[in-house]
C-alpha cells in the first residue's frame, strides 16, 4: 500500500479508537467494567526511517481533526497532544553572549510548559533528581531565578565543585528528557483526578495522546533499562484515557517496554523503496525475542535480491557484524571480515562514518561496491553458523 506518514498517523489513531470500542463492547456485554485496553502503541524503526517525522505528522493529523475550533494551531496542539522528539530540544539553546563573558548558560525559550512545570509547580528538584539518575549524581543543574536559563556544576570531592561547566550533548538531551518526563508525570497525576473541578489546571483536560520519540540517546544499558521501567511505571499508573505512542530504534528499550507493559502486540515502521511507509503489526511471541539481527539480515537480503543497495545498507551490514561479533565474544567486529580485512574495513568505514563537511559526502555506491555488500553478508552467514531454513 502507498502509505504516507499521514496515513500511518491515521492508522495509529484508528488503532486507539478500536481499542476503546472493544472495551466498550466488553463492558456492554458483561454489564461490568472490562480490563482496560492497551494504552500504548510501541513502534520500532531504524534510525532514518522517519520516526521524528511521524511524530510531526501525527501531531498535524490530530490538529486537523479540530479545524472547526476557533483556537490557533499551537493551542490545539497543546490541548490534544504532547510530544517529545528532536524538535523539543529546540526549546533549549546555549547562550553564546554569556559564553563570551565566561559563563556557560543553557537558555530556555519562552513556552507555557516549562513555565508551568518550573514556575507554577516548582518541580526543579524532581527534574534534577531524574537528570542525575540518568547521568551522574555529582552533576547538578542550577535554574536561575526566573527559570529562563540553567547553569551546571560538577562536584569534585572534598566539598569542592567546579561551577559554570558546559555539559555534553548527551547530558543536555537527558536534561530535556527529565523536564519532559516531569511534565508528563504531573499531567498523568492531574488526569487521574476524576473530578475536573478538583484539578489544579484545566490545561490538559482534552489531552488525548502523549507521543515519545526515542528518549534513549547517550544512555548506557543500565540507564536505558531504568528509563524504560520508569516510563512503563508511569503508563501503568495512568487511569485516564490518555494514550501513549512510543517509537524507538533501540531493540533493548523496545524489549523492556514491551515486557513491562505486557503488550499484546507491537509494530515495525518500515520505509519502502518507493518512499512510502508500512506499519507492520508484530503479534505475540514475535515481540518477546526481538530478533533485531535477523531483521537486519532480512533487509540486506531483500536489497541484494532486488539490486537496490544504498549507502545505508553498509550501516546495516556493519551493525549486523557488530551484533554477531558481540554475541560470539570477538573484541572487534572487523575480526569477522574475510582476508584482505583492511580493504573491506576501509570500504565499510567510508560509508558508515559521519561527514563533517559537504565536500566529504560519500557518493552513492558503485556496482562493484554493491557486490561487496552481498559478498560480506554471504561470508558472515556461511562462516558464523547462521541457520538457513531450507526451501521446501
Amino acid at each position: 500500500m502507498n502509505n504516507t506518514l499521514i496515513n500511518i498517523a491515521e492508522q495509529i489513531d484508528r488503532n486507539a479508537q478500536i481499542a476503546r470500542n472493544d472495551q466498550k463492547k466488553q463492558n456492554d456485554q458483561k454489564k461490568q467494567k472490562a480490563p482496560n485496553p492497551p494504552k500504548t502503541q510501541l513502534i520500532y524503526a531504524f534510525n532514518g526511517t522517519g520516526k521524528t517525522r511521524l511524530s510531526q505528522a501525527f501531531k498535524e493529523f490530530i490538529v486537523s481533526q479540530d479545524k472547526a475550533d476557533e483556537e490557533d494551531s499551537s493551542a490545539l496542539t497543546r490541548h490534544k497532544i504532547l510530544y517529545y522528539n528532536a524538535f523539543t530540544e529546540d526549546l533549549f539553546v546555549w547562550n553564546n553572549d554569556k559564553y563570551q563573558q565566561g559563563e556557560h548558560q543553557l537558555s530556555i525559550q519562552p513556552n507555557s510548559f516549562t513555565d508551568w512545570i518550573l514556575k507554577e509547580q516548582g518541580q526543579e528538584q524532581n527534574v534534577t533528581r531524574y537528570f542525575q539518575a540518568y547521568t551522574q549524581q555529582n552533576l547538578t543543574p542550577h535554574f536561575i531565578e526566573d527559570f529562563s536559563a540553567i547553569t551546571f556544576s560538577l562536584a569534585a570531592g572534598n566539598d569542592q565543585r567546579i561551577d559554570n561547566i558546559k555539559i555534553s550533548k548527551g547530558e543536555e538531551s537527558n536534561l530535556i528528557w527529565s523536564i519532559f518526563f516531569t511534565l508528563i508525570s504531573l499531567v498523568i497525576g492531574e488526569r487521574n483526578i476524576a473530578e475536573e473541578s478538583e484539578r489544579s489546571t484545566n490545561e490538559f483536560n482534552q489531552l488525548r495522546y502523549i507521543f515519545i520519540d526515542d528518549p534513549v540517546s547517550s544512555l548506557d544499558e543500565n540507564h536505558l533499562i531504568q528509563l524504560a521501567v520508569d516510563i512503563a511505571q508511569l503508563i501503568k499508573s495512568n487511569e485516564s484515557d490518555i494514550k501513549f505512542i512510543i517509537t524507538t530504534h533501540n531493540p533493548l528499550f523496545y524489549n523492556v517496554l514491551y515486557n513491562e507493559l505486557k503488550l499484546p502486540n507491537g509494530y515495525i515502521l518500515r520505509r519502502l523503496a518507493d518512499g512510502y511507509f508500512e506499519l507492520e503489526n508484530k503479534k505475540g511471541d514475535s515481540n518477546h525475542s526481538f530478533s533485531y539481527h535477523l531483521y537486519l539480515k532480512q533487509l540486506l537480503q531483500e536489497a541484494i535480491k532486488e539490486n537496490k543497495i544504498e549507502k545505508y545498507h553498509f550501516t546495516l551490514l556493519r551493525n549486523l557484524y557488530e551484533k554477531t561479533a558481540c554475541f560470539l565474544g570477538y573484541r572487534h567486529w572487523s575480526d569477522l571480515l574475510p582476508d584482505d580485512r583492511d580493504v573491506y574495513l576501509t570500504r565499510i568505514i567510508n560509508f558508515t562514518s559521519h561527514s563533517t563537511l559537504s565536500n566529504e559526502m560519500v557518493p552513492e555506491p558503485s556496482e562493484p561496491e554493491k557486490k561487496i555488500v552481498a559478498f560480506l553478508l554471504n561470508h558472515l552467514l556461511e562462516n558464523y553458523n547462521f541457520y538457513e531454513k531450507e526451501e521446501e
